[in-house]
């Protein structure tokens, strides 16, 4: 099935902790291409020690790779983005680094690292909605906090938080945490999309598999609505 749409990837080269180079960006490209992706939003990582992940620098990187895949004959659409980390701070940030997914206004990528949820999680949410962004949560099942307590999940969903399941996890082992709290949350429903959140080509193959994994288990149709029919709705 062609057309699908990878919400979250690291493909913009030497920018954080993803494709170190263009070379490898351009081999991931392929590879998605490959498994049936014809659109990519890049989403670097927007931490505070990542000053250059500006909305201006992001849109021209992601113009750049493009100009690359297309000399390199590589039919992959890319949009500009970012995976804003959720910290104390967030709040502080200047409006230049809050870079929505296709620098739309519409959605907001964003990640946390927590044993629970922190006090200043609820106001860095309602900060982030009140610009009329809609806070999509990646890969919630890698949070210690979803993992303990998997019943978060409905008080996300009330503060109108999407959530992105990580390819990933699908193919983590089968007792892990992550691919339990990953699998549970696909069977019942509780994703808006999946990500690849690729960050270089031995990532992106463990990734796939868990694409396959992914699909074994809910069917093409599901997987199909979580990478092709709902990351529609984040183009601009």
């Amino acid at each position: 099935m062609m057309d699908r749409i990878d919400v979250h990837c690291h493909l913009l080269p030497a920018v954080d902790d993803g494709c170190p180079n263009l070379q490898v960006s351009i081999e991931c490209a392929k590879m998605l291409v490959g498994a049936g992706y014809s659109h990519c939003f890049c989403t670097p990582h927007a931490w505070p020690n990542l000053p250059n992940q500006t909305r201006s620098n992001v849109a021209q990187l992601t113009v750049d790779l493009q100009q690359a895949l297309s000399e390199a004959g590589i039919s992959l659409t890319l949009l500009p983005g970012s995976e804003l980390n959720l910290n104390p701070k967030v709040m502080e940030t200047p409006e230049e680094r809050i870079i929505s997914m296709g620098l739309a206004g519409k959605f907001i990528l964003v990640d946390m690292w927590a044993n629970k949820l922190p006090e200043w999680f609820v106001p860095t949410i309602q900060w982030l909605q009140q610009m009329k962004l809609t806070v999509i949560l990646a890969h919630p099942e890698r949070m210690r906090a979803i993992q303990d307590d998997p019943t978060l999940a409905e008080q996300l969903s009330e503060m109108g938080i999407l959530l992105q399941g990580n390819l990933q996890c699908f193919a983590d082992h089968p007792d892990s945490y992550t691919r339990m709290t990953a699998e549970k949350y696909l069977t019942e429903k509780r994703y808006f999309v999946l990500g690849s959140d690729t960050h270089s080509v031995d990532g992106l193959k463990h990734r796939l598999t868990g694409l396959r994994n992914a699909t074994q288990l809910v069917g093409e149709a599901e997987i199909n609505r979580l990478t092709r029919d709902n990351p529609r709705q984040l183009l601009p």
